[in-house]
């Protein structure tokens, strides 16, 4: 890591508030969201890189955007010259390698971002039915951090995701227990790399096999089979 370049950290209680914490970091500043670090207790922690200016910049952003959520439990720090040993003991040398390769592209990719969280998982996929069910959007992934704290991901046109945190926040408080929500616009390029995507979101139609009872199985079977034919011998008409 080069002397000249800083590291900025802000921790919250809540995965959606240090996302959109994160969203406008990078949109404010010349930094670069290195990603997320989930403790237990529901705290969240984003990393972001840059100049000393630019990460104090940024720093001072994230923590009013913080304060504006009512975040108690809020903790930041710069540190200007990080040593290299820094680098290699937590966990940035790892996320740096993320970040410089590419991961591939995702059709959920360059869509406005809703996170809905929940303090409790059955809230959190009521509210998601409810979600995929009003509005054209798709269930990126799901973040739990502790505490009961989970977090229901979706991705659409910034209207659709709109429509669609509305619509679940009822259903959560109807279930249980709302927690935080966020929708992000134009999320950057680093944010979209630091979001969970679900490994099982199928992006093209695929054929499943389907179940067959045993007997309509055999059934099946011996329709494929092929039909033996039967010599029939005939005996010749009688002479009028």
């Amino acid at each position: 890591m080069p002397m000249s370049t800083s590291l900025g950290l802000i921790q919250t209680r809540s995965f959606p508030v240090i996302v959109r914490i994160a969203d406008a970091m990078t949109k404010s500043a010349g930094v670069t969201l290195i990603g997320f670090e989930k403790t237990s207790g529901g705290y969240c922690t984003a990393i972001v890189r840059g100049g000393i200016a630019d990460v104090r910049i940024a720093i001072e952003e994230g923590i009013e955007l913080a304060r504006h959520f009512d975040q108690e439990d809020l903790s930041s720090l710069v540190i200007p010259r990080p040593l290299p040993n820094l680098e290699v003991v937590l966990p940035i040398s790892n996320k740096l390698s993320q970040l410089a390769q590419n991961r591939g592209y995702s059709r959920l990719s360059n869509l406005a971002v809703g996170l809905l969280e929940t303090r409790g998982f059955p809230a959190m996929v009521g509210a998601a039915d409810t979600m995929l069910k009003t509005a054209d959007v798709q269930l990126a992934a799901y973040e739990t951090i502790g505490d009961g704290l989970c977090t229901a991901i979706v991705r659409g046109t910034v209207a659709n995701v709109a429509i669609a945190i509305d619509a679940g926040m009822y259903e959560a408080e109807r279930i249980g227990e709302l927690h935080a929500i966020a929708v992000i616009p134009r999320p950057l390029d680093e944010l979209e790399q630091a979001l969970p995507v679900a490994s099982c979101f199928v992006a093209q139609p695929v054929s499943l096999p389907v179940a067959i009872p045993q007997a309509q199985e055999q059934e099946v079977q011996r329709s494929d089979t092929a039909v033996e034919r039967i010599p029939v011998y005939l005996e010749p008409p009688e002479p009028p």
